[in-house]
């Protein structure tokens, strides 16, 4: 396994002429269809709403275009962002960087990961929960008063806070809002909310009890809200320009690609093994197909052709291989079966031989 993962950083290596100055780490799950439980496969919180299937927590780390380069494994029980720094320190050794910056949501952001990736000299770029900010830190990113695409930094101790302001996304944040508020009051008016509901999750936040039992939308809250529509936070120790930062930071969503290439292309999960040693064998096979299914995508991009990775596996699944063998000979012919044009594109596209010895 670990040779696999050798191989796959040297060809990543290879394509940005042997540096890696940039790595992106997002976390996923994996769950089972099994019913019970071991020290590894534990229910645990599922990214895909199966909460009571026991499962594994897959970390995985890619080279910004989305190149697996590294993954680990780790119980289903696991809290996240307990994973970062275990993954991060086994590529740095492997890679023998000293100047790696990580880029990563806001999800594993916290503040004994950020002392850690502090610690081990490593530089990052992280999502920052620009809400949760210090009251004085949060006036100043209110009072920046950014325009469309506009950017700006607000200083924070030991770190860079890069403010960025877009209208496409305050118009959806505003139109996320409005439709929190619509399902809240419909259920005040069916009068299914209880003081069980008061709490800071969502769009319950502006929910507020008035008298002994009277439950009520807080408006002004809802409205104080608003100012934040649009804004979007990066927390960097970095010393890369602002517009850079947020730049790298958008370029994690190549790490999300590959997530939904495993699970959906490459059918990652659900996952039938129970020995330990065969969930390590299902997983490094499957990042070893991420890997050929990356190189196919490059490959296509290179050769400008129109076809996507999944359809052209799909017309590799319908060329068939015939050996040919005469009765006084014992020498064997193998052939491509060609049948549509289609398939001679692809042939033609990758120059492959049909006559195969």
């Amino acid at each position: 396994m670990e040779h696999i993962k050798a191989i796959s950083l040297q060809h990543t290596l290879s394509l940005y002429g042997n540096v890696l100055s940039v790595v992106f780490y997002d976390v996923t799950t994996l769950y089972f269809e099994a019913s019970k439980e071991d020290d590894l496969r534990i229910p645990g919180f599922s990214k895909d709403g199966k909460h009571q299937n026991p499962q594994i927590v897959l970390g995985l780390l890619v080279s910004d275009g989305g190149y697996p380069i590294d993954y680990h494994i780790f119980e289903g029980n696991k809290y996240e962002g307990d994973t970062l720094l275990p993954v991060v320190d086994h590529f740095s050794e492997k890679y023998h960087s000293q100047h790696l910056t990580v880029v990563a949501d806001s999800g594993l952001l916290s503040k004994r990961n950020i002392e850690l990736l502090k610690e081990r000299n490593y530089k990052y770029i992280l999502r920052a929960r620009i809400k949760n900010e210090p009251e004085s830190i949060k006036k100043q990113i209110l009072d920046l008063e950014l325009k469309d695409k506009e950017y700006s930094e607000v200083q924070k101790e030991h770190q860079r806070l890069i403010i960025n302001f877009k209208e496409q996304r305050a118009h959806k944040d505003a139109h996320n809002r409005r439709r929190g508020l619509e399902r809240l009051e419909n259920k005040v008016k069916s009068g299914k909310l209880t003081k069980s509901h008061i709490n800071n999750k969502g769009y319950n936040k502006y929910l507020k009890i008035e008298g002994k039992a009277d439950v009520l939308i807080d408006y002004k809250k809802f409205e104080e809200d608003a100012r934040w529509d649009g804004l979007k936070g990066y927390a960097t120790n970095t010393d890369l320009p602002a517009k850079q930062v947020i730049d790298q930071y958008n370029e994690l969503w190549t790490i999300e690609k590959t997530f939904r290439i495993s699970k959906s292309d490459l059918k990652i999960r659900p996952i039938y093994h129970r020995l330990r040693r065969r969930i390590e064998a299902h997983i490094c096979v499957s990042f070893a197909a991420c890997k050929v299914y990356k190189e196919l995508e490059r490959q296509l991009k290179i050769k400008e052709s129109t076809l996507s990775p999944e359809k052209a596996i799909d017309i590799v699944k319908t060329i068939y291989q015939v050996s040919i063998q005469s009765p006084y000979s014992t020498t064997k012919h193998n052939r491509l079966v060609i049948k549509n044009q289609e398939q001679k594109n692809l042939v033609n596209l990758f120059n492959l031989d049909t006559n195969l010895i």
